[in-house]
């Protein structure tokens, strides 16, 4: 039986460039679904999941082993919301919904500046948003039929994503169980 037969809740991957509204639009989510939401940015930190700083780029370098192990108990069960800036390291069979927040350039400018981003950290978060680079990475990572990008503009757009995956959470079934 496969992993995903065996789960009774989804797991879902909520993707997209810093400041595209990831964290937020998860914890409301978990609030309202009482699903779990595990933020990678935090769990990387508190867990020590990391190879060191990269002062260029200003944030820890992703020791992708440590991580994958530390989460495989964690999302086996399902029930989680997956916060992440990334999703090609993260094996397929873990995720039921694979979500890529997306935002307009100017307005996600504004909100990497106000945080403080600057030079080749801005740089390259912008580019990635400009070239769609995780949307492109969600779509060759996972099946198509469970990656969905949605537009994180505005408080409107968070809470009509938080409506729409709320909704989804509710109607989900496990997939059938096929025979060995």
């Amino acid at each position: 039986m496969a992993e995903r037969d065996r789960r009774l809740k989804p797991n879902i991957l909520v993707t997209g460039t810093p400041g595209t509204g990831k964290t937020s639009t998860c914890s409301l989510l978990a609030d309202a679904t009482g699903i779990t939401h595990i933020n990678v940015g935090d769990l990387v930190k508190s867990k020590s999941l990391h190879d060191g700083w990269d002062e260029e780029l200003e944030c820890f370098i992703l020791n992708d082993d440590l991580l994958i192990d530390e989460m495989e108990d964690m999302v086996k069960g399902g029930g989680n919301i997956v916060d992440y800036h990334s999703c090609d390291i993260f094996p397929e069979r873990w995720f039921d919904a694979v979500v890529v927040l997306q935002t307009d350039n100017g307005v996600l400018y504004e909100r990497l500046t106000n945080r403080g981003y600057t030079g080749p950290k801005l740089q390259n978060n912008m580019e990635c948003e400009i070239f769609q680079v995780l949307l492109e990475e969600a779509r060759e990572s996972y099946p198509q039929d469970i990656v969905r990008a949605l537009p994180s503009n505005t408080i409107e757009d968070m809470s009509n994503n938080v409506e729409i995956l709320s909704n989804w959470i509710r109607t989900w079934t496990p997939p059938a169980t096929t025979p060995s």
